[in-house]
């Protein structure tokens, strides 16, 4: 049997069949134009954006999978693109998606400000002029973010500092209308101190002022931090699987 996929005309709509899930409303900006379908129980989009995913789905893993191998084979996807999609088992990509790096996380999310941590005031909003600082502290902290000085997709740095010296980092990544928090890092050698709570929970706070719901990725592995961000209210979870076409 051939499952026709029924296009949803620009954002409302997919927001719509979504059912205006948080994930969905971070990863639809307003003013972007998304081409989106339903196939069975997955929605499914594209992004005009050059940074980023190109695509991303909520629903059943299959139907995903199947959506956007239709548009593989129609030549709207090209190798080294990336898509954001249920959670899925790799086995079931071969013959139906050519991956290069299969990568599992969970999208958190909390709608209530974070209970106040110690160190919480230290956190305060970098500038350019904290460029060569910050990029210092991601090479040794947390070199594979792709959170970096100069992606337009970030909105502002938080940082704490320590004299000259920034030994904690957060990303504001807002998109769409969730708060976004991306790149949190800490010095290997100010570890296990507060200071990731600390900024966590500043950044969650800051960004509640300007948005309903406040959103952070984290890999499936890294289950200290998963039980850090849910002890600082982020309950709310989406298992997500992330695959680069090959």
């Amino acid at each position: 049997m051939i499952i026709a996929d029924q296009a949803l005309e620009g954002r409302d709509a997919i927001l719509t069949a979504a059912g205006h899930h948080p994930y969905a409303r971070h990863a639809l900006t307003r003013g972007e134009v998304p081409r989106g379908w339903r196939r069975g129980e997955a929605v499914g989009w594209l992004l005009p954006a050059e940074h980023g995913p190109r695509g991303g789905a909520l629903g059943a893993p299959g139907p995903a999978v199947e959506l956007f191998a239709n548009l593989l084979a129609r030549g709207a996807l090209r190798p080294g693109q990336w898509l954001h999609l249920p959670r899925l088992d790799p086995a079931a990509l071969p013959g139906r998606l050519a991956v290069a790096r299969h990568d599992e996380w969970d999208f958190l999310w909390t709608t209530q400000a974070s209970p106040r941590q110690p160190d919480e005031e230290r956190v305060v909003r970098l500038t350019e002029a904290d460029h060569p600082a910050l990029t210092a502290l991601i090479d040794e902290a947390f070199p594979t973010t792709t959170s970096r000085p100069g992606d337009p997709r970030i909105v502002d740095w938080y940082g704490i500092r320590d004299g000259d010296r920034i030994v904690a980092c957060g990303a504001d990544r807002s998109r769409g209308d969730i708060g976004f928090l991306a790149g949190l890092a800490v010095a290997p050698d100010r570890r296990g101190r507060g200071l990731g709570a600390a900024l966590t929970a500043a950044m969650t706070r800051a960004l509640l002022a300007r948005h309903d719901t406040v959103a952070l990725g984290v890999y499936s592995v890294n289950v200290g931090a998963i039980r850090l961000y849910r002890r600082l209210g982020f309950a709310a979870s989406l298992a997500r699987s992330s695959v680069q076409l090959a």
